[in-house]
This record gives structure tokens, sequence and C-alpha cells, in this order.
């Protein structure tokens, strides 16, 4: 047997009810979350400090997260990890038919714009967009959730000079760097300690003020 299909018998072992381990059957999708987060956070920070014999332990760590919702979803007949697996090789295959089809794209930026329209030809899975911006989930970091509305505002060139100084943003683009941008966000963070305001949430509020108010146009 391969080392992920031992992995997969592993799993389901701990899973066992009459056999497997006290706390693995005791687990579900929502008691497990947070240790999908967890995991994560340890590989970013591998890969942040580019510690490949680390880096291999951590994604592990994060494949057996993935391995354990599968079977948790085979248990309860929705799907398994075999059709995880080919669900996203189908829609890798979908997406790059200049690879795996005809044609030839020759940047990255080609590349992104026929992503989103193989993407948006697609048959939509989760809640159905009803507004203009797409379904930002509520757990994503604020800076991750504000730079991922800002896109939007980019893609769909939305009238947004109410909420945004796009002057200012272009100035900044033009002439920052990582280093002095990286300043900046903590020299925010730290007014933000000595004023007792939480960024994440003054961040995220904005942002979401900013969804709101493009939607009611």
């Amino acid at each position: 047997m391969s080392a992920i299909e031992d992995l997969i018998q592993t799993v389901a072992a701990l899973r066992e009810p009459e056999t497997g381990c006290p706390w693995d059957i005791e687990q579900d999708h929502q008691s497990i979350a947070e240790c999908l987060v967890d995991e994560c956070c340890e590989l970013l920070q591998t890969i942040d400090r580019l510690d490949m014999d680390h880096m291999e332990e951590e994604l592990g760590d994060v494949l057996l997260q993935v391995v354990m919702h599968a079977q948790m979803a085979q248990e309860a007949g929705h799907f398994d990890f075999e059709s995880v697996c080919r669900e996203v090789n189908e829609k890798l295959i979908r997406r790059h038919p200049h690879v795996f089809g005809q044609g030839n794209l020759d940047s990255s930026e080609a590349v992104l714009v026929q992503w989103d329209q193989i993407k948006a030809a697609e048959r939509k899975r989760g809640p159905v967009q009803s507004g203009k911006f797409k379904d930002l989930p509520n757990q994503l970091p604020a800076l991750m959730y504000a730079k991922d509305v800002y896109q939007q505002i980019q893609k769909q060139e939305l009238p947004a000079e109410d909420v945004i100084d796009q002057a200012a943003i272009d100035a900044k683009a033009a002439s920052i760097e990582e280093a002095s941008l990286g300043k900046q966000l903590f020299e925010i963070a730290a007014a933000c300690r000595a004023k007792g305001i939480d960024p994440e949430s003054a961040l995220r509020r904005y942002a979401q003020h900013v969804v709101d108010t493009l939607e009611q146009r």
C-alpha cells in the first residue's frame, strides 16, 4: 500500500466505534475545526522560516486534518478522501486548459483571467451569490478580508470614491516598500492597543462598511 493509503486506514481505525481511540471517536467536524486552524498556523510558521525539515512534519499534520474530515464525511455517507482528491484534480485540469488541453498562455495575468472565466461558468456550490461581492468567509483574518474586498472592487471596477481613497492607495503602492508598510501596520496596531481598540475588529467593521455601502447602490 502507499503511504496515503496507510494514513487513511490508520484514521479509520482511530474512528472505529468498538476498537478505536475514545477521543477520536467523540470528535465531529465542528469539534476539530480549531485543530485545523492551529495546524495551518504552525505550517505557516515553518514556511516563513523556510524550515524544510519541520515543514514536512507540519504538512503531515494539516493532511491529517483533511483525512479526518473526509473520514467523518464517509461515515455519514457524504463523500470520502478519494472523491475529495478526484474533485480537486478534475478542477485543476479543467481550469488549466492551456496545460492539459489546447491553447497557450504566456503570462500569469492571462492565466488568472482565464481561471476566473472558467470558474464563473462552473456549477456553483455553497451559498448563492446575491450581491456584487462573493461570499467571503467570516473566519478570514481582517487583513485578508479587506484585501479580498478591495480585489473585488478592482475586478468589477466599482465606484467606491466615498469609502476608499484610491489616490492615496496608488501613491502608497508606487512608493512604499514591504518593510515600510510592515512598520506602518505595526504602528497602527500599537496605536489601537494604546487606544483600547481591537485592530482586527476595527478593520473588519470598516471593510464590511465598504461592502454594505457598495451593495446598496
